[in-house]
């Protein structure tokens, strides 16, 4: 990557496009430290500070922004809109024959479902603005105005100031898709996990100086095993499965076409962090009732154990998120896949698989491949993602770590990403073309 990265910087059109990457992430970070006004950012830090922990919801938002939203600054809410509008739209484009049939045809189609990603983004953005307002005015003091005209033009600032720094991050993305290197949501969402890495670092320094005699061997080997975790990810992440196809011979005149070999590949990580996306958002809703609700009062009642069984660091948590990723990752690929669409455009094209009819029996091996991959795949998100709660249950001096597990597998994704973006653009410059 390092050499990538080296022999890119040395062509000029690259470098300009990895500066203006690097201005938009600047500003980016800009944005992330500029308070939202009327609202108190102390009082905002310290109710963050006891609210946002367990796994809830809004630890989960304050990891993806970076921190901004528990600084109560423009870009609060980062690129969670967009990112939860891509979703939505992902999974209706199977579900609605309308989008689907726009998903259909190509170029124009995409521009039209990108459109109406970013109307039901603004939408999201506004509803999301308005219930962290809504939160902040019922849980906080942190609102200077709440009551009279003061109080509705004190919203109207902040909440159109949310919405705004919103808009803004996903203009920046998509200048990065456009003038910059990679995906810009992509590379806007891993330059706000990264920016709270040195947070993590100080946490374990701090640790580390107050009790010596336990959290230095704690931190080398929390260190060693964040360094095998990557490792561990770039080697999934690069995996596949690939199904050998033998296209038929055919002879036309004195000459013959086909026969030629190639394969299907399948990616053992095909869905990527969507499976944990999906299981984090729906097991953030207990301890986000419980947010609103309070602490229970009593040992005993329904209330109790319900708040017992989805604590983020017990057993029942630990394996009810298991299974949602498993669970999950199977529903993403098979909206993914369709065995039945290839084994018919493999027929089509006078293409096959050893030792396996055309039609039925094709698609129902493929089938039988994708199950198998989606098994290991599975088990692989639902390691790396259980990983922090197993932390926080050895330590609960190490429970507010976001450096590992889905935030790594994020990280570590994206630079993947932009690193085989770099390859291609130096890839495309170096070839000679048929002119030379």
């Amino acid at each position: 990557m390092f050499q990538t990265l080296k022999k890119a910087w040395g062509v000029p059109e690259i470098r300009k496009k990895l500066l203006y990457t690097l201005l938009m992430i600047v500003i980016f970070r800009l944005g992330s430290a500029i308070t939202v006004p009327f609202l108190d950012s102390e009082v905002v830090r310290d109710w963050m500070d006891d609210s946002a922990k367990d796994g809830n919801f809004l630890e989960y938002l304050d990891i993806l922004t970076g921190g901004a939203l528990s600084k109560a600054t423009i870009f609060s809410l980062s690129i969670t809109p967009f990112i939860n509008a891509s979703i939505i739209m992902q999974l209706l484009t199977f579900a609605l024959p309308p989008l689907e049939r726009l998903r259909d045809e190509g170029e124009e189609g995409r521009k039209k479902i990108d459109k109406i990603t970013g109307f039901v983004a603004l939408v999201l953005a506004f509803f999301m603005a308005y219930a962290y307002y809504l939160t902040l005015k019922r849980q906080t003091t942190a609102i200077k105005y709440t009551s009279g005209g003061e109080g509705v033009f004190c919203a109207a600032v902040i909440i159109l100031s949310f919405v705004a720094g919103a808009s803004f991050v996903v203009w920046m993305g998509n200048r990065i898709s456009d003038k910059g290197i990679g995906n810009g949501v992509s590379i806007l969402l891993f330059a706000g996990i990264a920016a709270r890495f040195p947070t993590d670092a100080g946490l374990l320094i701090n640790l580390t100086k107050q009790t010596p005699e336990k959290y230095l061997f704690v931190s080398l080997g929390y260190l060693v095993f964040i360094l095998f975790e990557i490792a561990f990810i770039v080697f999934m992440n690069e995996a596949e499965r690939r199904i050998p196809i033998q296209y038929a011979k055919r002879v036309v005149g004195r000459k013959q076409y086909g026969g030629q070999k190639s394969h299907i590949p399948i990616k053992v990580c095909m869905s990527g962090v969507m499976p944990i996306i999906f299981a984090m958002s729906f097991m953030a809703l207990p301890q986000t009732i419980q947010l609103f609700k309070g602490t229970p009062e009593t040992d005993s009642g329904f209330y109790y154990h319900f708040c017992k069984f989805f604590n983020r660091t017990s057993w029942s948590y630990a394996i009810l998120y298991f299974l949602l990723i498993i669970a999950f990752n199977y529903f993403y690929v098979s909206i993914q896949y369709n065995p039945v669409e290839i084994a018919n455009n493999l027929r089509q094209s006078n293409g096959g698989i050893p030792g396996i009819r055309p039609g039925k029996p094709t698609s129902d091996y493929i089938q039988r491949v994708l199950n198998k991959i989606s098994l290991v795949g599975a088990f692989f998100l639902g390691v790396i993602a259980i990983i922090p709660i197993f932390i926080a249950m050895a330590d609960k001096s190490l429970e507010t770590l976001s450096m590992g597990g889905t935030t790594i597998l994020i990280a570590v994704s994206v630079a993947l990403e932009t690193t085989r973006t770099l390859e291609s653009h130096l890839m495309m410059r170096h070839h000679k073309g048929f002119l030379q």
